[in-house]
């Protein structure tokens, strides 16, 4: 069964596409003696970092829902961390437009025909909590992207094996790894087939050249979930080094490059 749609930005999928006309807190009108002038507030900066609320299922059971929205993508996990129980994934890329929050789907586990569709709701913002028009939930920020050394949305493009490093072009299959300031998640996913391989999330730090990561959820193996995995990362010409040990332990060498940099690239 799937789990209730309480999404950070979209309450219910009738709701989405409803939303979409209804009117914008964020335009103000301003009179002066000869124009009237209209003024919109961006959020795109705001709103960036990570969220949490939660709620209690059909089932009695508590749901933590975390997101994190940076450099126009997003991430979001329904699980509950005692239980180490995984219930869900969605995300994507998104824009805003005055209070109107647009996601183009990437992957959904819950409703995979949502891949390849935009969608959008009507959120109010007010310091460090966030609710959205037809549903009560409130919010609340966990970080604003700091103090994120590694903050940003990446996809994997190479892999050093037996010391060789492999490059490659990111396509219709894609890693995708977002970290705000304090969180992080992986995604693995098709946005062709609208395949979900997997995820895993928690919270990290990234400083001195380690990166240690704590895991909240993993979809493929509750058991992972309390995990420690300390890692080293480098920044070399603007792509990020990733070598250690995997949850499994083995080796790896990934290099993850900026989504923002793969978009300029293909935009050309």
């Amino acid at each position: 069964m799937k789990h209730q749609i309480n999404l950070f930005l979209f309450c219910a999928i009738s709701l989405l596409f409803g939303c979409k006309n209804q009117k914008s807190d964020a335009v103000e009108t301003e009179t002066t003696d000869s124009t009237e002038v209209m003024k919109t507030t961006d959020y795109t900066e705001a709103i960036q970092g990570a969220w949490t609320t939660s709620y209690t299922n059909e089932n009695g059971e508590d749901v933590t829902i975390t997101t994190i929205v940076m450099d126009g993508y997003i991430a979001e996990t329904f699980y509950n961390k005692e239980a180490k129980r995984f219930d869900g994934a969605l995300g994507g890329s998104w824009t805003i437009d005055g209070n109107t929050f647009n996601l183009t789907f990437e992957f959904d586990t819950t409703d995979s025909t949502m891949v390849g569709q935009t969608a959008g709701l009507v959120f109010n913002m007010s310091g460090d909590t966030i609710t959205f028009e037809g549903d009560d939930k409130i919010w609340n920020r966990i970080d604003d992207g700091k103090p994120g050394a590694l903050a940003g949305a990446y996809l994997i493009t190479g892999r050093k094996q037996d010391g060789e490093i492999s490059k490659r072009t990111p396509g219709v299959r894609k890693t995708m790894k977002i970290l705000s300031g304090t969180r992080f998640q992986w995604i693995a996913y098709n946005t062709e087939t609208t395949k979900f391989s997997g995820t895993g999330g928690g919270t990290y730090t990234a400083r001195d050249g380690e990166y240690v990561e704590t895991i909240e959820f993993f979809s493929k193996d509750g058991s992972r979930v309390g995990a420690v995995l300390p890692f080293n990362y480098e920044i070399v010409d603007g792509e990020w080094h990733h070598s250690g040990l995997s949850s499994k332990g083995d080796p790896i060498y990934e290099i993850w490059t900026p989504r923002s940099i793969l978009d300029a690239a293909k935009a050309q």
